[in-house]
């Protein structure tokens, strides 16, 4: 069923999916809604140093698309704030009793800075920037008798910023959660296609006595950026441009993964090291498809018996339909359970032994894909719940509803 045009232009507001494919659009609309509210507010207010609003509006959103990391941005800005707030009124109230000791009073602002510039670059960071600004605005302020109000309305300005920030990523929510499922689900996919044209190719010319020749290299990136020139010896092979786009593809969205981790951790409660470890795993899986991709075509006047060749088609087919179904439960809006990967095992079947040594090379690397795809199945389904409820349930319950409206299509063709 074809989405209408109302429909096409609502879906980024209410499916996960669809927020996903047009983040960037939705992070510009959120950011244009969260200016102009705080220029409004100041415009009511009239608070003196109202710039200090719309520009904490800009520091936290401008660069940062997810609530995670956004969440974690306002946090800092605000502890940062009040500590520093704290600090200035302290050094405004000793400065009134200090009397003849002004040099004291300056020494003491020296040094505490410095403590907050050696806290902020071992542990604080941002937090502790913060807290020195928030105090230098306020101990600097020209009028000592207002007690440092400047810095005062500048720290309040900030906490109102940081306000509304947090209040547009409630509004029109992108959350990092989320797109780290559906990377992670966009590239198994992915893989799950490059790994079946494996063994569609190795189908298709194993068993034929036609001579196969390929050209002499290592791996697939050899062909994306070659270190030396092709040898004359060798013959000219067409180079499968779609595939290595494609793998150009995987490994940007493998990249892309990165900055969502540590706000996937802060939205989820995910430990940082057990999604690292999960980024490894990707990593490696995509490691191991690129290696049986080069070794194909090597093997394609290697002898290898029927029944072995039966058994390494069911395994790959097998594996192929393991990482479209672990792709579907992470893009699924419902909490669904990711099953075994596959039940076959080479050492039931020691008729692998006595192949040549390329095919028994090649079973290993299927081996090692099916151990990595099983780890990373076993990491995703014990965080499950976790990464799940942070997704957004009442996004999930419309996705869920929409799915159900349309037949049970999980495609939205956006």
């Amino acid at each position: 069923m074809k989405a209408s045009l109302w429909q096409r232009i609502s879906a980024p507001f209410v499916e996960p999916y669809a927020r996903y494919l047009h983040a960037d659009v939705l992070h510009a609309i959120r950011l244009g809604v969260a200016v102009l509210s705080a220029l409004l507010l100041n415009k009511l207010t009239h608070l003196p140093h109202g710039e200090w609003t719309t520009i904490t509006v800009f520091v936290i959103l401008g660069l940062l698309q997810y609530q995670g990391a956004i969440y974690t941005k306002a946090k800092e800005r605000i502890l940062g704030t009040l500590l520093g707030v704290v600090v200035g009124l302290g050094f405004i109230w000793l400065s009134k009793d200090i009397g003849g000791w002004l040099w004291l009073y300056y020494f003491s602002i020296a040094m505490i800075s410095g403590i907050i510039g050696y806290v902020a670059v071992k542990q604080l960071g941002y937090i502790g920037l913060l807290t020195g600004i928030t105090m230098l605005m306020i101990v600097s302020s020209p009028d000592q008798s207002n007690i440092g109000q400047d810095g005062l309305y500048r720290a309040f300005n900030i906490l109102l910023g940081a306000g509304v920030a947090v209040a547009a990523t409630l509004i029109l929510p992108l959350k990092s959660t989320l797109m780290w499922r559906f990377l992670l689900a966009n590239n198994l996919e992915s893989c799950s296609n490059l790994y079946a044209g494996v063994g569609d190719h190795i189908d298709a010319e194993s068993m034929t006595d036609k001579p196969f020749q390929y050209a002499d290299v290592t791996t697939i990136a050899d062909l994306i950026h070659p270190t030396y020139p092709p040898s004359s010896a060798i013959p000219d092979v067409p180079v499968n441009k779609a595939l290595i786009k494609e793998l150009q593809k995987i490994n940007k969205r493998l990249l892309a993964v990165r900055p969502h981790i540590a706000a996937t951790a802060s939205e989820s409660g995910i430990d940082k090291e057990t999604l690292e470890t999960i980024q490894r795993s990707h990593r490696n899986i995509i490691g191991t498809i690129d290696l049986l991709l080069s070794a194909a075509p090597r093997l394609a006047n290697i002898e290898i018996d029927e029944d072995n060749h039966i058994l390494l088609m069911h395994y790959q087919h097998e594996l192929t339909h393991a990482m479209q179904h672990m792709a579907a439960v992470l893009r699924s809006p419902s909490d669904e359970v990711f099953r075994p990967i596959t039940r076959i095992a080479v050492s039931e079947y020691p008729s692998v032994q006595h192949l040549a040594f390329e095919w028994q090379g090649y079973f290993w690397l299927t081996q090692t894909l099916q151990a990595q795809l099983q780890r990373l199945s076993d990491l995703l389904q014990t965080t499950n719940s976790q990464w799940y409820s942070a997704s957004g349930l009442r996004y999930q319950r419309r996705e869920q509803r929409r799915i159900e409206d349309h037949g049970g299509e999980t495609d939205l063709h956006l």
